[in-house]
């Protein structure tokens, strides 16, 4: 099997990418699960982006920046808060529905933020987006979907990545996807911790295959942990937003 372009994993990251490619490329988008099982889904808050009156990108890299705790990248803090009103008029043209109010966006208060800039879908944002942009991946042609396929290893020569080799779950053969690019998007490793909000398919496989592919990793100590989940002696663990902590 052999693509233009390879992405492995189909959360907001993965699907965004295969949208924004040429038309005329052959592409090819691996999930360990269903096309939605993906951390996305359980981002429930919103989008922060700068979009009131009474708001600023000054203000909103300040916040970031003070909320980092001096850890931050200013330079990449400045590009995603500039960037994001641009994306988020993008989401909208693929189908994501944001709440609205008074003819703008209804802006919820978050931890963090002096503005009120948090743009959601009720309080299921991250399922919004992943549910409109997996409807929107479905109709282009030019992108194979592959699910309950596993990534197992990247395909490295003379230090060039050329693809990955993928296990299909449905009769465990391991093939090569050959690719002119490959694009790692499996997302985090919160699930390697007993307790996490995080869902079983985020396993850090990317990370594992990259850092065994000779990159460099970095930042791998910050990991998510919410404060606020809902626990059952008899089920699992699930998220409950942030914004009930006021």
């Amino acid at each position: 099997m052999v693509y233009d372009v390879l992405i492995i994993g189909s959360g907001l990251a993965g699907l965004f990418a295969a949208l924004k490619l040429p038309r005329d490329l052959k592409v090819a988008l691996v999930t360990k699960r269903k096309l939605a099982d993906s951390e996305t889904v359980f981002a429930q808050g919103g989008i922060s982006c700068v979009t009131a009156a009474d708001d600023s990108f000054n203000l909103h890299i300040r916040d970031t920046l003070k909320t980092g705790g001096g850890l931050s990248d200013k330079n990449i803090a400045d590009i995603v808060v500039r960037e994001t009103p641009d994306r988020l008029k993008e989401l909208e043209r693929y189908g994501v529905r944001f709440n609205m109010s008074r003819g703008g966006y209804d802006l919820h208060l978050e931890g963090g933020h002096s503005r009120r800039r948090v743009v959601h879908s009720e309080d299921s944002t991250g399922k919004a987006v992943e549910d409109a942009l997996v409807e929107r991946v479905r109709r282009r042609k030019n992108i194979k979907l592959f699910e309950n396929h596993i990534a197992v290893n990247l395909i490295i020569k003379d230090s060039v990545c050329w693809g990955a080799y993928i296990l299909d779950e449905s009769d465990l053969s391991i093939r090569a996807f050959k690719s002119r690019a490959t694009l790692l998007a499996a997302g985090g490793a919160g699930k390697s911790y007993l307790y996490t909000s995080n869902p079983d398919v985020s396993t850090g496989d990317g990370v594992a295959m990259a850092y065994r592919a000779g990159c460099r990793i970095m930042n791998m100590e910050f990991v998510q942990f919410h404060p606020t989940c809902l626990f059952h002696p008899e089920a699992k663990s699930f998220l409950i937003s942030e914004a009930v902590r006021g």
